[in-house]
């Protein structure tokens, strides 16, 4: 848009030689019916009233053969083709089979935008596009182009004096036009207008910037909040698809762990049963190991206590037997129970002299009782000294003395 299509279109109108007669159709909206009628009116040629297709073809055609008899030539220029239907595009080709055994009645060039490229290149009219012997496409100006098209421009308005534009000015206008004629006239207007308003001779960079701002298309017209929405509809998007694979990964680990229990389950009970079986028979072999000792020890630990009851009785007995009759001794005990009989003298063997301790048995009221005795003393002072040593658990039991 804008980059001179127009402009080129008349400018070819104006050079051509004179045997060429040219048809102009700036209208591109027109129905398949009505281009024949068009380009009759555009060639002056009369047609009767309610003039059929063919009746305009007819007409059309005995004009071509009589400008192709004088040498001339008929050029139609198709203004903004992109926007003309397929099918008047269609009847237009019809018209190149209007020819000679050796030369085309008529000729047709088409202008249009980039959009006529597609047109073109569907299948229905592809026998147009075939027809085609040459097609150009208008490129943007680049900034030298610019510069001598301004000055081309001015000398054609009649100035003749030194550039009115500054290098670096036709940078910035080159630019903000992007090459495109249309723009280049509009914002060089308004830069020579804003260099007059500053009562300057040259246009600067600053009168062009001021009419890039006077401009829509040369302001920055980028919406942001668009941008920014739709780059935050993405990443909202994005992130949900991330989260649903991540669900679905983890939904698809469960089922594959829950699919997997059973045996998983079976293989660890087998191993805790057989954990626990072998935890048992160790145990039970430890226990039973630990069972010998404490046996043994247990054992160990009668005979030596029978063994030293049997030591007392003996001593008692002898020292009833060789002693004298005066001897006081200490009665520090009694016990019926000759299960702990055994274990009272042991207690006791820890709090006094083993040595001097003594054990016998009588029979009283036909109780059988076991005696502890303590010391063995000639004289009764000596005997209470003892009586008053002796540990403060075996004085609980009321020793007295006795002989």
């Amino acid at each position: 848009v804008g980059s001179g299509k127009t402009m080129l279109c008349r400018m070819l109108q104006t050079i051509l030689p004179e045997k060429i007669e040219s048809i102009y159709l700036a209208n591109p909206s027109v129905a398949p019916e009505d281009v024949l009628h068009a380009i009759a009116f555009e060639l002056q040629l009369k047609l009767p009233k309610n003039a059929d297709r063919l009746k305009v073809m007819h007409v059309l055609q005995t004009h071509l053969l009589n400008r192709h008899a004088e040498g001339r030539q008929v050029v139609i220029f198709v203004e903004e083709a992109q926007g003309m239907p397929l099918a008047t595009l269609e009847e237009i080709r019809l018209l190149s089979n209007l020819e000679t055994k050796q030369d085309k009645l008529l000729q047709i060039v088409l202008f249009g935008q980039p959009e006529l490229d597609a047109n073109l290149s569907e299948t229905h009219i592809r026998q147009l596009r075939e027809r085609i012997t040459h097609s150009f496409h208008l490129e943007p100006l680049g900034t030298k182009d610019v510069g001598e098209y301004l000055i081309l421009r001015l000398r054609a308005a009649g100035y003749h004096g030194p550039h009115l534009f500054s290098d670096t000015a036709i940078k910035k206008l080159s630019s903000a036009a992007k090459g495109l004629a249309r723009r280049v006239n509009i914002l060089a207007d308004k830069s020579l207008l804003a260099a007059f308003a500053d009562n300057v001779y040259q246009v600067t960079p600053k009168h062009v910037q001021a009419a890039i701002q006077d401009s829509e298309f040369g302001r920055d017209t980028t919406n942001y909040k668009q941008y920014f929405a739709w780059a935050l509809l993405l990443i909202v998007c994005l992130a949900t698809f991330l989260v649903f694979m991540w669900w679905q990964n983890a939904h698809q680990s469960n089922s594959e762990v829950k699919a997997a229990v059973n045996p998983v389950e079976r293989a660890e009970v087998s191993a805790v049963n057989a954990a626990s079986a072998t935890s048992v028979l160790t145990a039970s072999n430890a226990v039973v190991a630990a069972q010998n000792p404490i046996k043994q020890t247990m054992g160990d630990s009668v005979d030596v206590q029978q063994q030293l009851m049997d030591k007392r009785l003996v001593a008692t007995n002898h020292l009833l037997s060789s002693g004298s009759p005066e001897t006081i001794t200490l009665q520090i005990m009694s016990s019926i129970d000759d299960a702990k009989l055994k274990y009272e003298l042991a207690q006791l063997s820890q709090q006094l002299e083993i040595d001097n301790i003594y054990l016998y048995r009588k029979k009283q009221n036909g109780v059988n009782l076991a005696i502890f005795l303590y010391g063995a003393y000639a004289q009764r002072g000596e005997a209470l000294a003892a009586l008053q040593s002796l540990p403060s658990p075996i004085k609980n039991n009321r020793p007295y003395l006795r002989t």
